[in-house]
């Protein structure tokens, strides 16, 4: 792992207040564990998993780790779908003072492969099957080329050893001691979705993401004990600390979803009284529609955090009217900076949750023009996000000394403003960015006007070749039903809503899916080779 000295240089103004825990989620847990041994923590799931047996599981794993010649900072890696199996492995990695490696059960060969070689992974748990996939079948075309990785562990399996319940099994007969982990140690290593490029591994620490739960929580204003709807993957950010990490960081409940069903999400609210959710945009639409489709108002529901993609102010205004209690907000964050914006609760201010991405509570909040100085609100620049909550930095020292300014802030590479009030506003990315004869147009904007039509149920807009300025516009067009808008239509809606014409799209592709990554994240630079295919 790279050296990073506890704590790296622009966090150096965080290390004498009192910003960090100093606690591990294995500390943590063994708290939860003596003070409510018998509470189940996953809801739904058939094995009951209580603050205890999930401890007692750990402990076992990371002992038996132990017991295969691991040591604290080497890395593990888990490729697993929404399963109690993550959450135990997570928890073995903090209490044993490994580094814990998430990797999205969409991906491959190709990025599996370099994951697993650039972070020199000795351990790796994966499914030997899921769906239709077959994990085991990739693991030996890989493992050749995988020098550093010592041990696989397969998860729910009957054929492939050693398993999972293995390893548990073994761990409950050692007794050596585990380790005493420095909270402010390398914790987590986490890749990007690769959405502008190749993945970068994001290093978090105990006490950085420990920091990123205890201050959503003291926001989020949800009474009485939370119990957490995940559908994201346990993978992602905001599935990872939201799904696996806050039932220890808080003692909230969690119900894990596999895969994102509305109909089955609905049902889940109502039978286990769920208090809330983050996840992509997508999701709220849904859940709106099947929760009026079994008639339901999801009484016990009251936050639906939106982030990942763009949040059209006209869903969360909806999501709010809909449900028995306003519960939809914009926030922002990355991996590098989770939860950079709180959103605007809706009860106190809906039309903020709605047209707002949130405001700062844990970070400095910058606006900067291309010359790198400060604008004025309302002002587009990049935004520069700085806190105790913010990542370590990359894997790689040289994208950290890229990433990161002199003063501490990260380039985060998306572009908005801050209102007067505070508010931040995204307006696109700075790689999204369409440059049609010089002129800059944002994509984001025309996308605003176009989720506006009532035809449109989701619309994405990227740049084209084009043969005289460089690049065009092209929408790629989710129909809200079998009968699409013509391009005309489209055109005129954009024009009518007051854009410049040079921003009406001049291909319109209709589909029936947007390519994602993991976290919901729309793959641009997927539909940008679409369209460049299409027009050669």
């Amino acid at each position: 792992m790279a050296d990073l000295n506890y704590v790296p240089r622009h966090l150096t103004r965080y290390a004498d207040g009192d910003y960090w825990s100093n606690l591990t989620i294995g500390d943590r847990a063994r708290k939860w564990a003596d003070k409510t041994p018998d509470t189940v923590v996953f809801l739904g799931d058939p094995a009951q998993p209580t603050y205890a047996s999930l401890l007692q599981d750990a402990e076992a794993l990371a002992r038996a780790l132990g017991s295969f010649g691991l040591h604290p900072g080497d890395v593990i890696s888990f490729q697993l779908p929404n399963w109690v199996e993550a959450c135990v492995i997570n928890l073995a990695a903090s209490l044993g003072g490994y580094v814990i490696n998430p990797i999205v059960p969409i991906y491959r060969d190709a990025e599996v492969l370099q994951m697993l070689c650039d972070s020199a992974s000795k351990a790796f748990f994966v499914a030997e099957r899921f769906r239709n996939t077959d994990f085991s079948a990739m693991v030996d075309r890989l493992r050749p080329n995988l020098p550093a990785l010592q041990h696989v562990i397969y998860v729910r399996s009957t054929e492939r050893a050693p398993n999972y319940a293995d390893l548990i099994e073994l761990g409950r007969s050692l007794r050596q001691d585990l380790p005493n982990v420095d909270a402010r140690q390398v914790k987590l290593l986490l890749y990007t979705s690769g959405t502008t490029g190749r993945p970068k591994g994001v290093l978090h620490s105990h006490n950085s993401l420990d920091r990123v739960a205890q201050t959503s929580f003291r926001h989020s204003g949800v009474g009485g004990v939370d119990v957490t709807l995940m559908p994201s993957p346990v993978t992602h950010i905001s599935g990872y600390s939201g799904g696996l990490e806050k039932p220890f960081a808080v003692g909230s409940r969690t119900v894990l979803m596999e895969s994102w069903n509305a109909d089955a999400a609905v049902d889940l609210i109502d039978q286990y009284k769920v208090t809330s959710t983050v996840a992509a945009t997508p999701f709220l639409q849904e859940l709106c529609d099947a929760a009026a489709a079994k008639g339901s108002r999801l009484e016990s529901f009251r936050r639906f955090a939106c982030g990942g993609a763009a949040v059209p102010a006209e869903l969360v205004r909806t999501a709010n009217q809909r449900l028995k209690h306003p519960c939809a907000f914009r926030v922002y964050g990355s991996s590098e900076v989770p939860l950079a914006t709180q959103g605007y609760l809706p009860e106190t201010d809906a039309e903020l949750a709605a047209v707002s991405d949130g405001q700062a509570i844990d970070y400095d909040l910058l606006i900067v023009d291309d010359e790198g100085l400060p604008v004025e609100p309302m002002i587009d620049g990049e935004i520069l996000a700085r806190g105790p909550s913010m990542f370590l930095g990359y894997l790689d020292p040289e994208h950290t000394r890229e990433a990161i300014t002199e003063d501490g802030y990260f380039r985060t590479g998306d572009i908005g403003h801050l209102t007067p009030t505070g508010a931040l506003v995204i307006t696109g990315r700075k790689k999204d960015l369409i440059i049609r004869g010089g002129e800059n147009i944002s994509a984001k904007e025309i996308e605003d006007v176009l989720h506006q039509h009532p035809a449109i149920r989701e619309a994405a807009v990227v740049s084209m070749p084009h043969p005289r300025l460089g690049e065009g516009i092209c929408a790629f067009v989710i129909a809200a039903d079998d009968t699409a808008p013509t391009f005309d239509d489209l055109a005129a809606f954009v024009h009518g809503a007051g854009l410049a014409r040079q921003k009406c799209p001049e291909h319109v592709e209709f589909v029936a899916e947007l390519p994602r990554t993991a976290s919901g994240k729309i793959r641009k630079d997927q539909l940008r080779e679409t369209i460049r295919k299409i027009l050669a």
